[in-house]
Order: structure tokens, then C-alpha cells, then sequence
């Protein structure tokens, strides 16, 4: 075993992958310099990934108590870090991915007359879509830190319904309540419009109320969701709803109480059509006209989308609810959906 070695990246949302890189670097060595890149050149990467000091307590609650006293924590501010000229270090551990990096760091040691880092590649771990597991992957929201996907595969096969069991955890807050005056819905958007300025996902309005109130603040949703109801009835206002406003128009049936096929594949599709990025010139909007009851579709929605997405929707008579997608709504989503009935269509 080696007195210390070195191991770099931003290890945003430690995942399994992370795991056993820092497991095999500690087999390898006696104590482990974690350099975590900076929270400035991390923004620019990627503006979800967590801070420096969160990424920090994650790696940390997930090492085994006995390894803790064997790592170090570093700030890592450019793309070699102290690795060309640290004069303890005997080994780099890196995946192939990196192994490029590694191979340029021992040019530098050895023009510094010193000698080269032992290098120790990692292959990587596959996740539940065949893919390799990464922070990437998980930032848009394919999959956990273990790797699985948010969704099992019978999802959008079957009907999926409600009972007492689900019904009684969905009356838990589900998000944060911005109380206004329903006869003036447009003061609680507004002021749920600053909270979520800047906010690097899109926008997802459930319900015709929330669609319309963002359609007259010349705010419309990147995904829409209506269904010509409100409290249950029908809403004369919903045909005031401009369809024009969205690149694509979807419709579906979706009896109340329920998660169907189409709505499931409705979902799919208006998040292919975001494209799961910020780039305006190639996400469309979509709006989503459901044919029954639209309630649970967050349920879907939560799971399909990636990392910082915001989900809004009216609670009737109180104001407006938000809820951002991350690893915890998307983990309570799947839950409620494996504990739902399952009818084959």
C-alpha cells in the first residue's frame, strides 16, 4: 500500500461510481487527497451542481465510518491541480475517462524532475438504461445515485390507480404554498415568478389556472398541462387558453384517479421536447390537453425531468404551489407509483 495518492473531479451527487473510486484509491493507498473542483469552475460546468461544502457532507456520510480519518478534502482550482509537482504523492487514481489528463500530468512531473504518478484506472459502473452511472446522467434526471431509473419499466405499459394507501401519503405538502387571492391569481404568480428566477430547468404548469395565469403574465409554461376543469368542474375561462403559444400540442385520456399510457407517453414526450438543456434554439414548448383529470400527471413529471425543474400548480382557495425537481421528489414520486394498482390494459 502507498503512503498517499491523489484523486480529482467534482463529484457532484455522489454516486456508486464515486464509490468505487474512492474504494479502490483507499486500497491502493494509506491516505486519499480528495481535490473537488471549485464551486466557481463548477457553476460554469453546470450551474445544478451542488456546493463544495454539500458535496463535501455527502462523500463524507457515505464513507464507512473507519475510512473517514484516511481521506483529505481539497479545493481543486484548475485542471491539473497540485498534481505536477506534489512531491509525496505516488499514485493518481482517475477513469478512463480522465486517464488523458493523467497521462499530460506525468509529462509536467517529469519536465519538474519528478517521478511519475502511479497510475490507477477505474472502470466505471453501468447504470439501469445501459449507460455509464455519472453525475450527468443524474443532473438530468435518468437515473438515482445507484444507477436505477426513476421508473420501472411496466410504467406507460399499464394503467396505474389510485387506493387508500397512496390517497392518504398524497395529502403530505407536497411543496411550497405561495398563499393569494384565487379571484386574483395573477399577485401569488408573480411574487412564485421571483422565487424561482434563475431556476436552470423548465417550467411545468399543472392545472388551467395556473397555464392561464402564466399566459396573462406573457409568462406561458414550457410544458402546460389542462384539462378544462377547475375544483372539479367545468372552467368557462379554460377556452380562453392559447394553444398558439406551444410548439406542440398533445392529447390524451386520463380518467381521474389515474395514470394512464397516453398520459405517461404525453409526458415523455413534451420532456423530449424541452430537450433536457437551456438551449432556446432547440426546446419547444409543449401543451398537454388531457381528456379526464390532469391531477396526477406530477406524479410522471417528477420522475421524466431533470434536475431543477419547477412544477406549479393551484391549490384551490390558498394560492399556488411549488415544487422543485430533485433527488428527493423524484424518490417520493416512485414510491407512490410502485405502491399504486397496476390494471392491465
Amino acid at each position: 500500500m502507498k503512503p498517499l495518492g491523489l484523486v480529482g473531479g467534482t463529484f457532484d451527487r455522489f454516486h456508486v461510481g464515486h464509490q468505487k473510486l474512492l474504494e479502490i484509491g483507499l486500497n491502493e493507498c494509506h491516505m486519499l487527497e480528495i481535490w473537488m473542483t471549485s464551486d466557481i469552475l463548477a457553476k460554469r460546468k453546470d450551474k445544478r451542481i451542488g456546493l463544495w461544502d454539500d458535496r463535501k457532507e455527502l462523500i463524507m456520510s457515505s464513507l464507512p465510518p473507519n475510512l473517514r480519518d484516511r481521506v483529505s478534502f481539497h479545493v481543486l482550482e484548475d485542471e491539473y491541480g497540485p498534481a505536477p509537482s506534489h512531491e509525496a504523492a505516488e499514485v493518481i487514481i482517475c477513469t478512463r475517462e480522465t486517464m488523458s489528463n493523467c497521462d499530460e500530468i506525468n509529462k509536467i512531473r517529469a519536465q519538474n524532475k519528478l517521478n511519475n504518478l502511479h497510475t490507477i484506472i477505474v472502470d466505471p459502473i453501468l447504470d439501469g438504461n445501459g449507460g455509464v452511472v455519472s453525475s450527468t446522467n443524474i443532473r438530468m434526471g435518468l437515473t438515482d445515485r445507484d444507477g436505477r431509473p426513476w421508473l420501472n419499466e411496466e410504467i406507460g405499459k399499464s394503467t396505474m390507480s389510485l387506493n387508500s394507501a397512496v390517497e392518504a401519503k398524497l395529502k403530505t405538502p407536497f411543496g411550497l404554498l405561495v398563499e393569494g387571492d384565487e379571484n386574483q391569481p395573477e399577485n401569488a404568480m408573480m411574487d412564485v415568478l421571483e422565487r424561482i428566477s434563475g431556476e436552470p430547468g423548465p417550467i411545468i404548469a399543472v392545472g388551467d389556472v395556473t397555464v392561464k395565469t402564466l399566459q396573462d403574465l406573457n409568462k406561458p409554461a414550457d410544458i402546460a398541462i389542462i384539462d378544462g376543469m377547475t375544483k372539479r368542474e367545468k372552467w368557462d375561462q379554460a377556452s380562453e387558453i392559447d394553444h398558439n403559444l406551444y410548439d406542440h400540442v398533445l392529447k390524451c385520456r386520463n380518467p381521474a384517479g389515474s395514470i394512464t399510457p397516453e398520459l405517461y407517453h404525453c409526458c415523455f414526450q413534451a420532456m423530449m421536447n424541452f430537450g433536457y438543456n437551456e438551449d432556446e434554439e432547440t426546446s419547444r414548448s409543449t401543451l398537454i390537453i388531457v381528456e379526464g383529470e390532469e391531477d396526477l400527471a406530477p406524479l410522471i413529471l417528477h420522475p421524466l425531468a431533470p434536475l431543477g425543474t419547477v412544477i406549479l400548480y393551484g391549490q384551490p382557495g390558498k394560492g399556488v404551489v411549488i415544487r422543485l425537481t430533485d433527488l428527493d421528489s423524484k424518490s417520493r414520486c416512485r414510491n407512490l407509483l410502485d405502491s399504486m394498482d397496476t390494471n392491465s390494459d
